[in-house]
C-alpha cells in the first residue's frame, strides 16, 4: 500500500499535472503509460529463505499489486503533503466502516454530523452499536462548539462537508481544532469535493474518505472507496484493512485509476453547468429554494469560499409545497435526467429525498419537496430543457 513519492519528480507540480502523471512508472511497465492489471493471487518466492524472511516486494494479492499501487501512489500525490497512505476498499460504504473501526474500540464515543450519509448513520447505529460505540449525532452548523459535546470517551468526530442531501457547510478547521485538543481524531467524507476541491489534510481532518464509485470512476461503471491517512493513523488503518482481509479487484482499480486522469476537467465541467442549472432554478416559481455552497446567497457560501477551491455538480433543491402526483409527474417526464442512488458519473441525476424520519439533532422541516440533482456532463441548454417539460407537466397535474 503507498509507495513512498518518486524523488525524480518535481515537488511544485500543480493538482492537475498530478492527475496525468502521479502513480505513473513507465520505466518498470517497459514505456507503456498506463500499468497493467494484475489479476493476482499467488506470489511466488524464488528461494526458501526469501519466504521465510518475506523478502518480495509483493506477497499476496490480497495486499497489493502494481495496479493497485498506482492508484494509491496517485490519490496520495493528490492529497498532499500530509497524506502518509491510502488504502482502496470495494466500496464508498466500505471506506466509511473501515475507517471508523480502525480508530474505535468498545466503550468509544463517537460524534457524528447530523447531516451524514445515511449508511454511515445506520453503520453507526447498528454495528459499531452492537460492538459497544455510542454515537451522537451534532447540528452540522455547530462549528467550534462541538466542544462541549466532547466526553472523555471521545475518540472520534466524523464530518461531512456539504451535508448528503441537505448541504450544509460545516466548519471543519474549527471542528478538527477541538477535536485535536481533547484527543480525537477526524473522519471526513470528502467524496462531494475530492481532494481537488478540498484539501482535507490541510484543513486539520486525519482521515480522509471517498467513494471512488463517483468523482474518481467517473463513468458510473465501478464500485471502488479509497481512504487517505495522516501519519497518526496511517498504521491504525493498514492494519485494519489487512486484518479484515479487504481488497478490490484488479479490474476495478484499473477503471478508478483511468478516471482519474480526468478528474480535474470533468470536475471543471461538473461544477460550471451545476451552477448555471442551480442558478436557473433559483428562479423558476415552483422552486422554495436551492441548496448549492457555491451560490453567492447559500448560508454556507462564506465557508466554501474559505475552505474550498471549487464545487462539483452535486445539489439540492426543495419545491414549493405541490401534491405528490405532480412531483412524480415532473420526475417522471424528464428523459435526460436519470433516477437512480448514485451520482459523479457523465449522466445527470435527480431522487426525491427527505430527510424528517432519521435526523435526530436538528429537525427537518424545509416546506416543500426535496430533489437532489446531480449534473452531468450533457449540454446545459438540453438540460434546462428537459426540466422546462418536467415543470410543464407538474403543471398539467396540479
Amino acid at each position: 500500500m503507498s509507495r513512498k513519492q518518486d524523488p525524480q519528480k518535481p515537488q511544485d507540480l500543480k493538482p492537475e499535472t498530478r492527475l496525468v502523471t502521479a502513480g505513473r512508472d513507465t520505466a518498470l511497465h517497459h514505456g507503456f503509460v498506463n500499468p497493467p492489471v494484475y489479476h493476482a493471487s499467488t506470489v511466488l518466492y524464488p528461494t526458501a529463505a526469501d519466504m521465510i524472511a518475506h523478502r518480495a516486494r509483493y506477497q499476496y494479492g490480497r495486499r497489493g499489486t502494481p495496479t493497485s499501487e498506482a492508484l494509491e501512489d496517485a490519490i496520495r500525490e493528490l492529497e498532499g503533503p500530509g497524506c502518509a497512505g491510502v488504502a482502496l476498499l470495494p466500496s464508498g460504504a466500505a471506506a466509511v466502516s473501515t475507517a471508523l473501526l480502525a480508530v474505535l474500540a468498545a466503550g468509544d464515543h463517537l460524534l457524528i454530523t447530523d447531516s451524514v450519509y445515511r449508511p454511515t448513520r445506520n453503520f453507526a447505529n447498528s454495528i459499531l452499536k452492537r460492538f459497544g460505540v455510542e454515537t451522537s449525532y451534532y447540528d452540522p452548523l455547530i462549528g467550534g462548539d462541538i466542544a462541549r459535546l466532547f466526553r472523555p470517551n471521545t475518540r472520534a468526530v466524523f464530518v461531512e462537508a456539504p451535508g448528503s442531501q441537505s448541504f450544509e457547510m460545516q466548519d471543519i478547521p474549527a471542528i478538527a481544532e477541538a477535536a485535536h485538543r481533547h484527543g480525537a481524531i477526524v473522519l471526513m467524507d470528502n467524496t462531494w469535493a475530492t481532494p481537488l476541491y478540498f484539501r482535507a489534510f490541510d484543513k486539520g481532518v486525519d482521515l480522509s474518505i471517498q467513494a471512488g464509485t463517483k468523482y474518481i470512476g467517473g463513468h458510473s461503471d465501478l464500485m471502488l472507496g479509497t481512504v487517505s491517512a495522516n501519519a497518526e493513523t496511517w498504521s491504525r488503518l493498514r492494519d485494519t484493512v489487512l486484518t479484515s482481509g479487504l481488497c478490490v479487484g484488479p479490474d476495478d482499480i484499473y477503471l478508478g485509476l483511468r478516471g482519474l486522469r480526468t478528474l480535474s476537467v470533468r470536475l471543471a465541467r461538473h461544477q460550471t453547468s451545476a451552477l448555471a442549472v442551480a442558478r436557473w432554478l433559483q428562479q423558476r416559481p415552483e422552486v422554495l429554494r436551492v441548496m448549492h455552497p457555491g451560490l453567492e446567497g447559500d448560508p454556507g457560501h462564506a465557508i466554501w469560499k474559505r475552505d474550498f477551491s471549487g464545487a462539483s455538480g452535486l445539489f439540492s433543491i426543495i419545491l414549493k409545497p405541490a401534491p405528490e402526483p405532480a412531483v412524480h409527474a415532473f420526475l417522471n417526464t424528464l428523459s435526460l435526467f436519470g433516477m437512480g442512488f448514485s451520482w459523479g458519473g457523465f449522466e445527470s441525476l435527480v431522487i426525491l429525498f427527505d430527510c424528517t424520519d432519521y435526523r435526530t439533532a436538528t429537525a427537518w422541516a424545509p416546506g416543500g419537496a426535496g430533489l437532489r440533482f446531480h449534473i452531468g456532463l450533457e449540454d446545459v441548454g438540453d438540460l434546462i430543457a428537459d426540466l422546462e417539460r418536467g415543470f410543464a407537466a407538474m403543471a398539467q397535474t396540479r
